[in-house]
């Protein structure tokens, strides 16, 4: 009651002020038909915070994101469901559902008075275009007594988190040269020919069948040992996100660093839509294994958040990927490269695995003058010539490329790295590139 007697309005107080001046006149008059007026003047107020404070402990609110998890761009329709529980009906109530600065402006929804136990809907869009997990809410209702009298505002607790993602395009279907590793049919029996009771098994890992278990190799070496025959073969990948500010140019949505993220989500969807069990690793500490079911959204939640790196060292990051490297395919998003850091992404061509760069030439994404431009196309094709001379396959990126147009040249050999259209021919024929 207290706290509906804070939230009385102008009108409430002047009503209140009123009957206290009556009622002071009436005592020092004598008369009791002004003292009538007082009371009521002042006992108006009253009952409406009486009215409102009451009212004010009967709601129930719940919020319901549809899609809770949206692309860059795209959005999303947040719906209100508001439900009077006491008896009395309420007054017009005023929604307003706070909203981070990204999201846009604050709401603001009228809902006409509820009936007795009575519910209603109310539902706003919301759009991002910067990537994150942005909370929406909590609620603020405004309660109002029919005659203005009294206005008290209720916030309700919940809170609501939209995840926007990067832009995920569609990449076309290309076949990978050396993207299989692993046991399987295909290379296990090549051994099973020989006999059931050759090397044709491994050890229990958790998860396995019992059904596969090999009893004979069981008891002769003394732990439990499934048919390696019978493991499907299996298809590896791991995405590589270089976070490093310095490698990065240009702000907000339009750097290459968010034309990096786009990239690399929308490679790790292609691929995991292809069946491959898929791994991201960045340098600011992110690993994730996309292998598991509700793998993708795990994935793609993370590089929502993914943001760049003060720190400027790729030893990290091919550390990171070689942690858990078991061969198959390494596609790397990379910003721009210094010689010597070309040599340490050497050191992932170990155990049998493919490497794709797609090199972005970030320098693209700055007005330079034509010194400028010269030296930036001459670091850029260093760094090309550094990773396909240790066997990678280069694909290169500039700004206003599209990834689906660029996709098809990762199926190529070593010699792959495609230029842009303005690069010289003679640079292509001493990197040995095909067009």
């Amino acid at each position: 009651m207290r706290e509906a007697l804070r939230g009385l309005t102008t009108r409430g107080r002047s009503f209140l002020a009123a009957g206290g001046a009556a009622a002071l006149s009436a005592l020092i008059l004598g008369e009791k038909d002004l003292l009538r007026v007082a009371v009521l003047l002042a006992i108006l107020p009253l009952l409406a915070a009486a009215y409102v404070g009451r009212s004010r402990y009967k709601l129930a609110c719940s919020r319901s994101l549809e899609p809770h998890r949206v692309q860059v761009g795209a959005s999303s329709r947040v719906i209100l469901r508001l439900q009077n529980l006491s008896r009395l009906p309420t007054g017009t109530l005023l929604l307003e559902d706070r909203l981070p600065y990204a999201l846009g402006s604050r709401p603001r929804v009228v809902l006409e008075r509820l009936g007795a136990h009575q519910a209603s809907s109310v539902a706003y869009t919301v759009r991002a275009d910067v990537r994150g997990r942005y909370e929406v809410g909590p609620l603020v209702v405004r309660l109002t007594d029919p005659f203005g009298l009294c206005e008290l505002s209720r916030s309700f607790p919940s809170v609501d988190r939209l995840t926007v993602i990067p832009q995920v395009v569609p990449l076309p279907s290309v076949r990978l040269v050396g993207e299989f590793a692993g046991t399987g049919d295909s290379r296990a029996r090549s051994v099973a020919v020989h006999g059931e009771d050759d090397a044709a098994t491994r050890e229990y890992r958790r998860g396995d069948d019992l059904r596969r278990v090999h009893w004979k190799s069981t008891a002769r070496v003394g732990e439990l040992m499934v048919r390696r025959e019978e493991q499907p073969w299996e298809s590896r990948a791991t995405v590589v996100l270089d976070t490093r500010q310095v490698g990065h140019r240009g702000e907000g949505p339009t750097s290459s660093f968010e034309w990096a993220v786009s990239a690399a989500a929308s490679i790790a969807v292609h691929l995991r839509a292809a069946g491959y069990k898929l791994r991201l690793v960045t340098d600011s500490g992110v690993d994730v294994d996309a292998s598991e079911a509700g793998g993708e959204g795990t994935l793609l939640d993370h590089l929502a958040e993914v943001k760049l790196t003060s720190r400027s060292d790729v030893g990290l990051l091919v550390e990171r990927v070689r942690r858990r490297s078991d061969g198959g395919l390494v596609i790397a998003v990379l910003g721009g490269l210094e010689p010597g850091e070309t040599e340490l992404l050497a050191a992932l061509r170990g155990n049998n695995a493919t490497c794709i760069a797609v090199l972005i030439d970030t320098s693209t994404w700055l007005n330079l003058a034509p010194e400028g431009r010269a030296e930036a196309d001459t670091a850029r094709e260093a760094a090309a010539l550094g990773l396909l001379s240790s066997g990678w396959r280069v694909v290169g990126a500039a700004h206003g490329d599209k990834l689906p147009a660029l996709w098809p040249q990762a199926a190529r050999g070593s010699q792959g790295f495609a230029y842009r259209a303005t690069m010289a021919e003679t640079v292509a024929g001493t990197l040995g590139v095909t067009r």
